[in-house]
């Protein structure tokens, strides 16, 4: 009678722990899932492969006006990097030197 005690004793410690286990991974796992949703993450299955974001046709064309847009972006920033790099140099300029630079502009065109 003692060792059917003495199992009994020992199984509830141990199907509380299985239980705890059990609910830490399992809140383990539903945060991290939900960090990868607010990171912008791709959820995967049990064996790796991607959920989530599925790449169909209509995520393809997605990507490629994305990244037009995104080149054209660039584009216009580097124009206005110019821009910018002029407008320093005439307000850095001395004010003698830039007479000169515009009275010979004038002279050029005329």
């Amino acid at each position: 009678m003692e060792k059917v005690m003495m199992f009994r004793d020992l199984m509830e410690p141990i199907a509380i722990m299985a239980a705890v286990i059990a609910i830490v991974t399992t809140v383990g796992w539903i945060v991290v899932t939900r960090m990868k949703v607010q990171n912008g993450y791709p959820l995967s299955d049990g064996w790796g492969r991607a959920v989530y974001p599925k790449s169909n046709d209509e995520t393809v064309e997605r990507v490629k006006l994305l990244s037009q847009e995104n080149a054209q972006l660039r584009a216009e920033l580097g124009s206005i990097k110019d821009r910018l790099a002029n407008v320093e140099r005439i307000v850095t300029d001395s004010s003698h030197s830039l007479e000169l630079e515009i009275e010979q502009l004038r002279s050029k065109t005329n």
